[in-house]
């Protein structure tokens, strides 16, 4: 059994992960309790960017880390563009007339 115990620096990496998907975490549980709608969806996801971006630029994380915040991010970014081409997103924004 002692060949599947995780090294401390394995637990280090386990420990950050940790910390960077508390956000996710949070918006999960927060939308799960009610209807989510762009009013609160578009604040969420802004919080979330800034945070990943905070992530990605803390030099604590471990390089590992940092890669799976950038893929998170371009993820984040590919429902941004989503949003662009939502005619309910533009009427809400004042962006459609």
């Amino acid at each position: 059994m002692r060949k599947f115990e995780l090294a401390d620096s394995e637990w280090e990496i386990a420990g950050q992960l940790r910390d960077v998907l508390k956000i996710l975490k949070d918006a999960t549980l927060f939308f799960s309790r009610s209807t989510p709608n762009l009013a609160t969806v578009i604040p969420a996801m802004d919080l979330i960017d800034a945070r990943m971006t905070t992530y990605s630029r803390d030099t604590k994380y471990s390089p590992s880390i940092h890669a799976a915040v950038r893929l998170a991010k371009k993820t984040l970014d590919r429902y941004y563009e989503l949003t662009d081409t939502s005619e309910v997103y533009r009427i809400a924004m004042s962006k459609y007339f």
